[in-house]
């Protein structure tokens, strides 16, 4: 009897969990749909952005990452860093988002992705990228008319009314004003951070589609060391991630067939697909090889709750790092990674010519 009745106080409470939960995603929905209206009227500035008034994007040159370095293979470090900095934008703009829409246009469903779940939080990330951050931090690039977004770079806009948007319009319209690609992941019933809905132009070996619903430990169970070094401070960052609070960390990977930056799988190596190394490396062309650094990010939006996991790719081809001087260092953090890193980073694939060309100095 006793055992009975804590079988059904057990259910009740699950049932009451769940309710609740639904609850407060519908409040959270229906909350963030009456604030877009007065968002899209609001002209304040938000006192957090400091503006560049004087910028000229086409005298930045790129940030020079070097994570090789410094960077031990397969860690964390994660650092705290200004809101400021969630947004990057240099003179290679324009040709990165003619790049981005040409994606979309022959890519979409890779490039796109959106559900019933994540949509409240893609509009609530549309309101801080589109209305508050863009037109306050370059302002020289962007300008707030009416209800639209003009891109004084492109000549473009794009409506910032959001009840006229669909939830796939606002991320292509990300996807064309700014070179960062956006994973939106956000809480189940118990918590756990899922991939739910992205903006991804420039993936580098990250199937996106295949990966909506997973955790972000379940996302990196192909890298090899993840889940034993830093799997659990991974969760327990995301966990404690608050609102208002951005931290980024860097990744890095050789990529030695060309400078187009979406790779649905071309960077890494999967022998769960089947995949195979070869018993004699790829013909490489060093003229078009690069190092592909990407600057990861993440926020969590106040509304929605959603944590944002933000990627800038940065591409420097191996020529300039053998001039920088910088060749023997990438060399010796290429041949320094552990076995079964290297042949998740192709290293195979490529090693022998590569080796050869920065070991020559």
């Amino acid at each position: 009897m006793i055992a009975a009745i804590l079988i059904v106080l057990a259910v009740a409470y699950m049932l009451w969990k769940l309710l609740a939960f639904k609850q407060a995603e519908k409040q959270t929905s229906e909350g963030w749909k009456n604030d877009t209206k007065d968002a899209v009227l609001d002209g304040s500035r938000d006192s957090e952005i400091e503006p560049l008034n004087d910028l000229d994007y086409t005298k930045v040159p790129p940030i020079q990452y070097r994570p090789f370095l410094t960077m031990p293979h397969v860690s964390m470090g994660i650092k705290k860093m200004s809101r400021n900095e969630w947004i990057r934008i240099d003179r290679g703009y324009m040709n990165r988002i003619k790049e981005r829409q040409m994606v979309m246009r022959e890519h979409a469903a890779d490039a796109i992705g959106t559900s019933d779940i994540v949509n409240p939080a893609i509009a609530e990330l549309y309101e801080a990228i589109m209305i508050n951050h863009l037109p306050n931090r370059f302002p020289t690039m962007f300008r707030i008319e009416g209800t639209r977004l003009l891109n004084l770079v492109t000549g473009r806009s794009h409506s910032i009314k959001m009840q006229e948007l669909s939830h796939a319009e606002m991320l292509q319209n990300l996807g064309e004003s700014v070179e960062e690609d956006f994973y939106i992941m956000c809480p189940d019933e118990e918590g756990e951070i899922r991939l739910q809905g992205y903006i991804a132009c420039f993936p580098g070996g990250f199937l996106s589609r295949a990966k909506v619903g997973m955790s972000m430990r379940e996302i990196h169970q192909p890298v090899p060391g993840y889940a034993e070094r830093i799997g659990k401070g991974a969760d327990r960052h995301l966990q404690r991630l608050e609102p208002g609070n951005y931290i980024e960390r860097m990744n890095w990977s050789l990529q030695v067939d060309g400078s187009d930056l979406f790779r649905l799988d071309g960077n890494n190596y999967y022998p769960e697909l089947g995949e195979e190394i070869p018993e004699e490396e790829q013909r490489v062309d060093l003229s078009t090889s690069y190092l592909r650094v990407e600057h990861q990010t993440l926020n969590r939006l106040p509304k929605s709750l959603a944590v944002i996991f933000c990627v800038r790719s940065y591409l420097t081809s191996l020529e300039d790092i053998r001039n920088e001087g910088n060749g023997p260092s990438l060399l010796s953090a290429i041949k320094s990674m552990p076995e079964k890193l290297g042949d998740y980073k192709k290293r195979p694939f490529w090693c022998k010519a590569v080796y050869e060309y920065l070991g020559a100095q």
